[in-house]
């Protein structure tokens, strides 16, 4: 089949979440499966640095917002991004929206980009002209998959073509909380028709929603889990938008499809950022506690100071209220005080929380390691030096982190929510003798809980069998995209037949 993957990021030419890894792991995947796949995506400064030669395959004007621009459409070449496994990728230059330095989507001091409404509206435009084959490639996709707000206008602008011309659409919803939201005025520059500025199209509360055009639109939408599908269709997790997901539910056009890892970026067998290398099958835990320990030097621990026989709780992610971070700041200086544990921590996002992590790694400099920002380095070092890894999200779409800490004998302590509960098996009694506990999951979201959930996790650490079984049933999942996309596969068959 003919796919055309537009996203507005792909690892490794940019990054700020999962959505970059999806974008990257589903399509290779699918390229496995023999598929025909082009990636669409805007033409960051970012991406540009990485990629190599650039074939220039299509220029013109185009008009939005009270002015024409100049396009660009570019070819690049791939072979050389293992990540991507040589899939076709085109990149759309419109002059002054994209080339810009650092985030996608925000500025240096972290504010959203005034004008992304108009940068991703556009950038939708030219996916569309892609998709009806306006923009000289000679290729004509049988289906458009688009991912998440920044695409969402994509379905909607494909369904103003005619029926038997146009390919059909499948849009991603990777969060719900990022709905895309804009004035009036943009939805009147970007030239969108008026019928759609009401309830049952574009129009939410007094604004316009990119994401709820994509919801509105597709033939079908899908998220990335199974747990998650049925969250967003509750008032507690669907943002405003759950009676129009409830109406594609009963449609039987949602669909929740798990996300998966790439086990060749994410595997401790094959990590080129692990000192150690190590798998279930060989040399197991000698070799985890050997990148522990390269773990604690990188962060300045002594090799010979208690602290390297302590329990390491890694976290990676985005400090906000999402992600439970009020509920770890709460917890640590308790857990510090009771037990022996010691934490490492990388992430950025509310200044409030950043100062809160910062300020606990100043009162326990011991035991608490915080690094503001990201380093893709640190990120696999921590899933293969910590002994356990949290993620006390209040919600999560899928979670990849989680699915990581399986594969390198991480059990991950998580709340039982989306894809958190899709993929990790609590540990009791009961799961250790069938031999499917991976994990500790919990309930009740509030700092009790997680503080009485930790402590269940470090009480079975002391328990060297139990805690050996958990880490080889971690590794035995298989988690590899090959899973979802033969399931993505088969879902672009029927829309298209």
């Amino acid at each position: 089949m003919k796919i055309l993957f537009a996203s507005s990021e792909i690892y490794p030419l940019i990054k700020t979440g999962g959505l970059a890894d999806v974008s990257a792991g589903l399509t290779s995947a699918l390229k496995s499966l023999h598929q025909d796949v082009t990636l669409i995506m805007p033409a960051y400064a970012a991406a540009l640095e990485i990629l190599g030669d650039l074939e220039l395959v299509c220029t013109r004007q185009v008009n939005g917002c009270g002015r024409q621009r100049q396009l660009r459409l570019f070819r690049a070449d791939t072979t050389g991004v293992a990540a991507l496994s040589g899939c076709s990728l085109l990149l759309v230059d419109i002059e002054d929206l994209f080339a810009r330095p650092g985030d996608p989507y925000r500025t240096a001091v972290g504010d959203d980009w005034p004008d992304n409404g108009e940068r991703f509206g556009m950038f939708a435009q030219v996916v569309a002209d892609v998709a009806m084959d306006r923009c000289d490639l000679d290729w004509k996709p049988d289906v458009v998959h688009s991912n998440d707000w920044q695409t969402g206008l994509v379905p909607a602008l494909i369904s103003l073509e005619r029926r038997d011309q146009r390919p059909k659409t499948v849009f991603t919803i990777h969060n719900l909380s990022y709905g895309g939201y804009f004035p009036y005025a943009l939805f009147e520059g970007l030239n969108l028709p008026q019928q759609w500025w009401h309830l049952g199209a574009l129009e939410f509360y007094g604004s316009m929603s990119m994401l709820k055009g994509g919801i509105v639109f597709a033939d079908y939408v899908t998220t990335v889990s199974p747990s998650y599908a049925a969250e967003i269709c509750t008032i507690e997790y669907g943002f405003g938008l759950d009676a129009v997901l409830q109406q594609r539910r009963i449609q039987g056009r949602l669909l929740g499809v798990l996300n998966g890892i790439d086990p060749q970026v994410w595997s401790p067998q094959f990590d080129q950022y692990l000192p150690f290398n190590y798998s279930v099958q060989g040399g197991r835990v000698a070799q985890k506690k050997r990148n522990k320990q390269a773990l604690l030097q990188h962060l300045g621990v002594d090799s010979s100071s208690a602290i390297s026989a302590s329990p390491l709780i890694g976290f990676i992610g985005r400090m906000v209220e999402q992600k439970g971070v009020d509920l770890m700041v709460q917890v640590i200086p308790k857990l510090v005080e009771e037990t022996d544990a010691c934490f490492v921590i990388v992430g950025s996002g509310s200044a409030k929380f950043e100062q809160q992590f910062a300020e606990l790694a100043h009162d326990f400099p011991q035991r608490v390691f915080v690094t503001i920002g990201y380093s893709e380095e640190l990120a696999h070092m921590i899933e293969a030096g910590a002994d356990m890894f949290l993620m006390p999200s209040r919600f999560e779409p899928c979670g990849l982190n989680q699915m990581y800490s399986l594969a390198y004998g991480t059990p991950p302590i998580v709340h039982g929510t989306g894809g958190l509960k899709d993929t990790v098996v609590d540990t009791n009694a009961a799961t250790l003798a069938a031999g499917t506990a991976t994990g500790f999951v919990f309930n009740g979201l509030d700092a009790r809980t997680l503080f009485l959930t930790v402590l269940r996790a470090l009480a079975v650490y002391r328990q060297p069998r139990n805690w050996q079984s958990l880490q080889k049933n971690g590794m035995l999942q298989d988690f590899a995209w090959q899973r979802s996309a033969q399931t993505y596969l088969e879902l672009y068959h029927r829309v298209t037949h």
